[in-house]
C-alpha cells in the first residue's frame, strides 16, 4: 500500500515522511497508530492524529454523524488521555475510534474494567511506584532499558496476570540480565540495523578496553584536524633532517594519544613528499587504523550485549528475513517487555480514567440506550444524576410503569421539555457520551447502562442564528444519516431555535414521525410540545421541572426529567427574582406589575421561600 492511499496524506506529507521515516517504517507507525513517529517526522500532532484514526478506524469514524458528536468524542479522549501514564499511551488514547465488532468492544470492556480492579487493588505505594517507574520510562523516551525496569515494577508490584498477562510471561530473572546488559547500550537499539540484529550504540563505561580505544581514536583524531600545529611542535632550530624531524613526529603522537610507537611508525608513510606531507599522513592514517580497532571491538561488544539480552528478533521477518523458510525467530525478552509495558500503560491510562469518573460496564444489548444515575463527565463538582432511556431496556419495570429509578421502555422517541437552565442540553450530551464510549469499548459514566449498537449517532446543538441558512445547514446535517440504512441515535436540541415556532413545530413532529418510521431512535428537546401533533404510539413527552428559588436567589431545578410530562418554566420563578434583584424603584414596579401577570400570590410565596430558605442550595 503506497503512503498517498492513506486518508489525510498527499504528495508533499508522503514526501516528508518518507524523508524522515522511510516509506516502510512510515507505513509500519500508520498502523501501528503510532503518533509520536509521525510528530518526530514533522506532523502537526493534531494532524497525524485525523490521519491515524482514519487509518485504524475508518469504519467506527462514521459513527460519528454531526459535528457536535465529533465534538463530544474529542472531549471524552482528552479527558481520558489526562489521565496517561506515558505519553505513548495518551496518543494510543487519542486515535481510539469506536469499534465496529461486538466482540471487540465487549473484550475492550472487560480488560478496561479488570485494569481498573487491579489498579484500584494495589496499596498507595505501589501505585506511586508505578507512576515513578513510568515517568522514569518517558523521560527516557521509551527506551528498551526503561521498558525492561518498568515490566521489572510491575511483575514486582503484582499486575502480572488478566490483562496484564503478557507481563507475567515474562522471566523476571531474564530481565534482570537484559536490564544489566541494557545498562551498557546508549539510546535505543534501532532494530533496522545490519541482519535484523539491532543497531547498538555502546555506553561508555560498558567495556574498558573499548573506552581505551575511543581515547586513543580521539585523540588521533584531534591532532590529525590540527597537523600543523604537530609539525611546528615538533620542529625547531635543532632539527636539521628529515629522519630526525620523523622521529620526533612518531614519539610526539605516540605520547599524545597513548599509542605505542611501532604502532605510530607502522602507519608512517615511506614515500613523504616533505615533513607537512608526512605529518599529516601520519596522522589521518593513524586515526583511521584506530576507527578499524573501536568498530571492530564494539562489535565484538554489542554482540555479547545482543547474548544477554537474547537478540533483538521482533518476529517480524523470521529465517525468512534472512533467506530462508521457516517460522519467524521468536521475539526476544526485551523486545516482549517493550510490547507489553506498552499495552499495560494504555490499560492502565484508561483504569485511571474509569476510577477518576467513577465508570461502569456497560451491559451491551442490540438497541436502545438507559441509564440509571448516570452523570455527564464534563461537569466538575457535586452533580444530581440522572435515570433515563429510549428503546427497549430492562432497567425498568414493566412497559408503561416508570419511576425515577425506572425509565419507560419500548418508546423509539422522547420530546424532552422543561424548564430554561433545566439541564435538557446537558441530559443529550450525557446520552451521547455514553453511547460514544460503550461504542469504543469503554465504561460509562452511571450507576448502570444498557447500550445498544448504532451505526450513526446524530448531536445537533441548540443554534442561536434564525435565518434560512441555518435552517437549510441544519437539516442538511440530521436528516441524512437518519435515513440511511442502520441504526441512528438522534440526539436534537431546541430544533425551534432555527425558524419560526409555528413552523418549526411541523417540522419537529415531522422529524420525530420520521425517527419512528426508519426504526431509530430519538430524543428531541424542545419548548413546543403542546404545539405538535398527536405523536405517534411510540413516542412520548417527558418534563423537566424548576421547583423555586434557592436563598441566593438562584433557579433551583429537579434535573430528573418527569416521564410523560410537558415540563413548565414556571415564569414565576423567574419574575420573582427579578422583582427581588431590582435596585431602582420604577424598575421594581414594572417587575411587579409583571408579577401581577403570572400570580402574584406565586411569586410572594416563591420570594417567602427564597428568604427564609435558611441555606437550602
Amino acid at each position: 500500500m503506497r503512503l498517498e492511499d492513506y486518508w489525510g496524506i498527499g504528495p508533499k506529507t508522503s514526501e516528508q515522511l518518507v524523508s524522515a521515516l522511510g516509506t516502510s517504517r512510515a507505513i509500519e507507525a500508520i498502523k501501528a497508530a503510532d503518533v509520536r513517529a509521525l510528530v518526530d517526522a514533522g506532523l502537526h500532532r493534531g494532524r497525524a492524529t485525523r490521519i491515524l484514526r482514519r487509518a485504524n478506524g475508518e469504519a467506527g469514524m462514521d459513527v460519528l454523524a454531526t459535528g457536535d458528536t465529533r465534538s463530544v468524542y474529542d472531549a471524552l479522549l482528552s479527558l481520558a488521555a489526562d489521565h496517561a501514564l506515558t505519553a505513548h499511551a495518551a496518543d494510543r488514547i487519542r486515535v481510539l475510534t469506536p469499534l465496529d465488532d461486538r466482540e471487540a468492544v465487549a473484550a475492550r470492556l472487560d480488560s478496561v474494567v479488570a485494569a481498573r480492579e487491579a489498579w484500584e487493588g494495589l496499596a498507595e505505594a505501589d501505585r506511586e511506584r508505578l507512576i515513578e517507574a513510568f515517568d522514569a520510562y518517558d523521560e527516557a523516551e521509551g527506551s528498551d532499558l526503561a521498558a525492561v525496569e518498568t515490566a521489572l515494577a510491575l511483575r514486582e508490584v503484582g499486575l502480572d496476570g488478566g490483562p496484564f498477562e503478557a507481563v507475567g510471561e515474562l522471566e523476571a530473572d531474564a530481565l534482570r540480565d537484559a536490564a544489566d546488559a541494557l545498562a551498557d547500550v546508549r539510546g535505543p537499539i534501532d532494530p533496522t540495523g545490519p541482519d535484523g540484529d539491532g543497531e547498538i550504540e555502546i555506553a561508555r563505561g560498558a567495556d574498558a578496553e573499548l573506552d581505551r580505544l575511543r581515547d586513543r581514536r580521539d585523540a588521533a583524531a584531534e591532532l590529525a584536524n590540527s597537523a600543523f600545529d604537530v609539525l611546528d611542535a615538533v620542529r625547531d632550530g635543532s632539527l636539521r633532517d628529515f629522519e630526525a624531524l620523523e622521529a620526533a613526529t612518531i614519539d610526539h603522537v605516540a605520547s599524545e594519544t597513548g599509542v605505542d610507537p611501532a604502532t605510530v611508525r607502522s602507519v608512517a608513510p615511506d614515500d613523504a613528499l616533505d615533513a607537512a606531507d608526512f605529518v599529516s599522513a601520519t596522522l589521518r592514517d593513524l586515526a583511521a587504523e584506530l576507527e578499524g580497532e573501536v568498530a571492530e571491538r564494539e562489535e565484538a561488544v554489542a554482540a555479547d550485549i545482543r547474548e544477554r539480552i537474547g537478540g533483538m528478533q521482533s518476529g517480524a521477518g523470521g529465517d525468512e528475513a534472512n533467506g530462508g523458510e521457516g517460522d519467524p525467530a521468536p521475539e526476544s525478552d526485551v523486545a516482549r517487555a517493550v510490547d507489553a509495558v506498552s499495552d499495560a500503560a494504555f490499560l492502565l491510562s484508561l483504569a485511571r480514567f474509569a476510577a477518576a469518573y467513577d465508570l461502569v460496564r456497560p451491559t451491551l444489548v442490540d438497541d436502545g440506550i438507559a441509564v440509571r444515575n448516570a452523570r455527564n463527565p464534563f461537569i466538575a463538582g457535586d452533580v444530581q444524576p440522572v435515570s433515563y432511556a429510549i428503546g427497549t431496556h430492562s432497567l425498568g419495570g414493566d412497559a408503561g410503569v416508570a419511576s425515577v429509578d425506572a425509565p419507560p421502555t419500548g418508546d423509539r422517541v422522547s420530546v424532552l421539555t422543561g424548564a430554561n437552565s433545566g439541564g435538557k442540553t446537558t441530559l443529550l450530551e450525557t446520552l451521547c457520551a455514553v453511547a460514544l464510549l460503550a461504542s469504543m469499548g469503554l465504561p460509562v459514566p452511571a450507576e448502570s447502562a444498557e447500550v445498544g449498537t448504532f451505526d450513526r449517532i446524530v448531536f445537533h446543538r441548540r443554534h442561536a442564528s434564525f435565518n434560512a441558512g441555518v435552517l437549510e445547514s441544519t437539516l442538511k446535517s440530521v436528516v441524512p444519516p437518519l435515513v440511511e440504512d442502520g441504526r441512528t441515535l438522534m440526539l436534537v436540541d431546541e430544533f425551534e431555535a432555527i425558524t419560526e415556532p409555528g413552523r418549526a413545530a411541523d417540522l419537529l413532529n415531522g422529524l420525530v414521525t420520521l425517527t419512528v418510521n426508519r426504526g431509530a431512535l430519538g430524543v428531541y428537546v424542545t419548548h413546543l410540545a403542546e404545539d405538535l401533533s398527536p405523536l405517534p404510539d411510540a413516542a412520548r413527552i417527558d418534563g423537566i421541572f424548576a421547583e423555586g428559588l434557592t436563598n441566593d436567589l438562584e433557579l433551583r431545578v429537579d434535573y430528573q426529567p418527569r416521564f410523560g410530562t410537558i415540563g413548565k418554566s414556571t415564569p414565576e420563578f423567574i419574575v420573582s427574582r427579578l422583582v427581588a434583584n431590582a435596585s431602582d424603584r420604577g424598575v421594581r414596579a414594572g417587575f411587579e406589575h409583571l408579577a401581577g401577570a403570572v400570580g402574584e400570590e406565586a411569586v410572594q410565596r416563591t420570594l417567602s421561600d427564597a428568604e427564609w430558605a435558611g441555606g437550602d442550595d
